[in-house]
């Protein structure tokens, strides 16, 4: 791989925990992980309760979480690293992009989504991603989101989708609810400006009244709250 995974020396290196059961799948993130120069890998887990004892202890920016893992799954560790961790950011990384894996890795918490397909730029873009706040997913995932949006609304949804969510999210201004309908599409902060015609900061007034009012933190728990 080219140099372009790499950032400008100085920035401060995102701590980093791996956990996945199989050992050679971990043994090789850790490898490349460890590759990159503004990563650092500082711990291991081999299970979902071990991994949680390890985001306590270390605090780190970063938990790479496995879905499926004895004693404690990666969606029960998420939660609970969200909860006793806040400052670290979960990214899943799994061979499983079905809707319930999806969806309920999400409402525990995860910022971020990931099959193991992906090469070491996606991983580490995603990495680096999390580790600012931001959510991010596989472009299969995404879609399997927007899609069951989709379908689930389309046997009684309403004409319009906006009154859909103004009647189930009441607190929402009809403005909110066009964004919130929008965010749900996948759509980018300048994309959402585009089809709206406003400005990229008036966007983002909105998504954090949408996100305030809805109680939840980024947009991959207000996807989350969409499908439920």
């Amino acid at each position: 791989m080219s140099g372009g995974d790499g950032m400008s020396g100085g920035a401060s290196r995102i701590r980093v925990i791996v956990a996945d059961d199989q050992a050679i799948i971990r043994d090789g993130l850790v490898t490349v992980l460890g590759l990159l120069p503004d990563l650092e890998v500082v711990g291991q887990a081999a299970d979902g309760a071990e991994a949680v004892a390890l985001a306590v202890a270390e605090r780190p920016d970063v938990a790479l979480m496995d879905l499926r893992m004895p004693n404690l799954d990666g969606v029960a560790a998420t939660a609970r690293i969200v909860a006793e961790a806040p400052g670290t950011a979960v990214l899943v990384l799994t061979t499983y992009a079905d809707d319930e894996s999806i969806v309920g890795a999400l409402r525990a918490g995860a910022r971020g989504y990931l099959t193991k397909d992906a090469g070491r730029a996606e991983l580490a873009a995603a990495v680096r991603a999390v580790a600012q706040g931001q959510s991010t997913f596989a472009p299969e995932v995404g879609a399997r989101l927007v899609s069951s949006l989709t379908s689930g609304a389309a046997r009684p949804a309403p004409p319009d989708p906006v009154e859909g969510l103004l009647r189930r999210f009441p607190a929402l201004t009809r403005r909110e609810a066009e964004v919130l309908a929008l965010v749900g599409e996948g759509l980018s902060n300048g994309e959402i400006a585009s089809r709206l015609y406003v400005g990229v900061s008036t966007v983002k007034t909105h998504i954090n009244a949408i996100f305030a009012k809805l109680a939840v933190r980024d947009r991959a728990q207000a996807i989350a709250l969409l499908h439920s």
